[in-house]
């Protein structure tokens, strides 16, 4: 045995996101936790298959973003609040950041939002 780690599965799915509604506002931890295409045990968003069928249709473009030319953004505000999504999706590493604070940025919220618009108070509290 050499010890190392078995690797997770490549259609495994194990995400936290962290929601706060406003910046001074406490913040709501959930969890997607999934493998082959379902949902397992210890996922706690409000409507975790919805978050699923997003996560595997946007995911790899949203998480892992091939460069590309320069994206023209509209200048329109849609929120204060932010999404911290970290965890692995198909064995890869996942850490980004989600706010609404342009075209560009709400449109992506959008793409998740059963990821990323959780139910304040249908998951844990973090604080």
């Amino acid at each position: 045995m050499t010890g190392l780690a078995t690797p997770e599965p490549r259609d495994s799915v194990d995400l936290a996101i962290r929601l706060r509604e406003e910046p001074d506002a406490g913040e709501y931890l959930f969890r997607l936790v999934a493998a082959g295409g379902r949902v397992l045990d210890g996922s706690t968003l409000p409507a975790s298959a919805a978050a699923l069928a997003a996560v595997e249709r946007f995911g790899e473009e949203i998480f892992f973003p091939k460069p590309g030319p320069p994206r023209l953004c509209t200048q329109q505000y849609g929120g204060p609040q932010v999404a911290e999504v970290t965890g692995t999706f198909h064995g890869r590493r996942v850490q980004a950041v989600f706010r609404r604070t342009d075209g560009c940025e709400i449109a992506l919220w959008n793409s998740l939002s059963a990821l990323l618009g959780g139910t304040p108070g249908a998951g844990q509290s973090a604080t």
